[in-house]
């Protein structure tokens, strides 16, 4: 069986406006954070998804975020969940079906690591691959960069991708 692998890659600042910092809920691989600054985006700003929909768009060639995405998002439709199904669905076009999914956060804060098994349940779901196909991990960058100094969250996502014969 073929297989194609592809890596994908969002970021996005926090709301820096303090009238719209708390405006809408953080939400990170369609976990919700509560008591955290949104991120700013036209979306739901979830930078987890947005790098899986990016890793599958690499393997279909057909981009969604940006085009696409913003069409959606004029007409009310701001969960990045639909972006990805809309990724999917040009993958299941093409015969590919995930089969295994690494993605790492950069983020000084919120702090991530007990909410990892939820996303990874969440990001199963949206794409119906075993939780334990779904790997997350999470650093603060030491500090390095804007992200691990807490001004935004950066996730490189990778996926492995099986096609039919």
């Amino acid at each position: 069986m073929p297989q194609r692998f592809a890596i994908g890659q969002d970021s996005h600042a926090f709301e820096k406006d303090p009238a719209l910092q708390y405006s809408k809920p953080l939400i990170l691989g369609g976990t919700v954070f509560e008591g955290q600054p949104c991120l700013s985006a036209n979306s739901d700003g979830d930078v987890v998804l947005h790098a899986l929909t990016n890793a599958v768009s690499g393997i279909t060639c057909i981009n969604i975020l940006g085009g696409l995405a913003d069409e959606m998002c004029g007409k009310g439709i701001t969960d990045s969940s639909e972006y990805l199904q809309a990724a999917l669905r040009d993958l299941d076009r093409l015969g590919g079906r995930i089969t295994a999914v690494s993605i790492s956060i950069e983020a000084k804060k919120p702090k991530l690591f007990a909410r990892i098994p939820e996303m990874r349940e969440h990001i199963g779901a949206l794409i119906g691959i075993d939780p334990g196909r779904c790997g997350i991990t999470a650093t603060s960058g030491e500090g390095l960069t804007a992200f691990g100094k807490g001004e935004g969250i950066a996730v490189f996502a990778a996926v492995t991708v099986d096609f039919d014969d």
